[in-house]
């Protein structure tokens, strides 16, 4: 009885607040709704994954921001995970130098704000960078200077479905091969292992190249009298976030991998040794397995937080949901309600979905009680 008066109380006051929010926008004069939805934006956007342009709606807006926020959260994510991993590992080296740099780093990174390292890669690293005309030349291929980071762009041609087909079919056989190889015991893990799995890999990909030539080609970056043009540009913006955010959350993650190698007994480890297993084979085939049982939960969370961090964005300028959403059609539309509700209403599916994705994998690895 006490819990329904309660929740009863609960969605009284949200019927409360919305009701007075709706009064409070129509003496104001702001229709409340979604009609400007559809309505012309009249703003750029510098970055963008899809066309748009100041005659584009509101909503192809939201898409965009919404779609950057999803490239620098997974690339981060990616970036993230891999730096943790090593550096965590690092710090259980029995090397002195490399374990201390490991150390140092985790303590360094972890005490000082985000918004601080973002403003540090942004104004203090790439902003000094030189002018167009005096880039950084990397191999010829690439070029770096206060504008951003110019690479070569791929450009897909006919026939490159055919290609991606034969690559996923590759995958495909290559992931079978080894895990029926893993299954076997006694199975062979030298040259020959490995050579079955990269032919398993790339054969499909080879015989179609060969049938229909390769439907890929690259677009230089090429300086035409004040700047680049061509290739494939990222914004000095895009460059800052994604490496605060990636190196900041790797220090977490260090020390998330750190506790789940040492949450493994010393005896797997000489048990591993006594069967002739090196330092390396050990820590792959048993060690890590065991750790991630305990890695995963925390490492969920470092997930989240990395997502949600990325709307430091707007502190730089790059244009990710909250910047242009939440902030330029905020401000232009003044539908504050119905603007701050979709922004929270995204970033709550983003963060169910990943929650859901590792709650899946953490069932995947997590021990069989028998």
């Amino acid at each position: 009885m006490l819990q329904a008066l309660l929740l009863a109380a609960v969605l009284g006051a949200i019927v409360w607040m919305f009701g007075n929010a709706l009064d409070n926008l129509a003496r104001q004069g702001i229709a409340s709704g979604f009609g400007f939805w559809n309505e012309r934006a009249g703003f750029a956007i510098a970055t963008s994954l899809i066309e748009y342009s100041e005659t584009s709606t509101y909503g192809r807006a939201f898409l965009v921001g919404l779609l950057n926020t999803l490239l620098v959260s997974a690339l981060g994510v990616v970036f993230a995970t891999v730096l943790g991993f090593l550096i965590g590992i690092a710090r259980l080296s029995p090397n002195w130098l490399i374990r201390q740099w490991a150390a140092a780093y985790i303590e360094l990174v972890r005490n000082v704000p985000l918004l601080l390292q973002i403003f540090f890669w942004y104004f203090a690293v790439l902003r000094p960078l030189p002018q167009p005309r005096h880039s950084i030349e990397l191999l010829g291929l690439a070029y770096l200077n206060n504008r951003g980071l110019y690479l070569p762009k791929p450009i897909l041609e006919p026939g490159f479905g055919w290609l991606s087909a034969a690559l996923l079919l590759g995958l495909v056989g290559c992931l079978l091969w080894l895990r029926r190889a893993r299954r076997e015991a006694g199975s062979d893990r030298g040259l020959r292992y490995w050579l079955i799995a990269g032919l398993l890999l790339l054969a499909p990909a080879a015989a179609v190249s060969l049938a229909v030539g390769l439907p890929l080609g690259w677009e230089l970056p090429e300086f035409r009298r004040f700047n680049f043009r061509g290739g494939l540009v990222l914004s000095p913006e895009f460059v800052a976030l994604l490496t605060a955010l990636s190196t900041y959350t790797a220090a977490f993650i260090a020390e998330i991998v750190r506790a789940g190698i040492q949450s493994v007994s010393q005896g797997q480890r000489e048990a591993a040794y006594s069967l002739g297993l090196s330092p390396g084979q050990t820590l792959r085939h048993v060690v890590l397995p065991q750790a991630m049982r305990v890695i995963v939960p925390p490492l969920t969370n470092q997930y989240l937080n990395l997502t949600k961090n990325s709307s430091l964005a707007a502190a730089i300028a790059y244009p990710d949901l909250v910047s242009v959403f939440a902030g330029t059609v905020l401000n232009q539309t003044g539908q504050a309600v119905e603007v701050i509700g979709v922004t929270m209403a995204v970033y709550l599916t983003i963060s169910l979905v990943i929650a859901a994705l590792m709650n899946w994998y953490n069932r995947r690895v997590a021990l069989v009680e028998r």
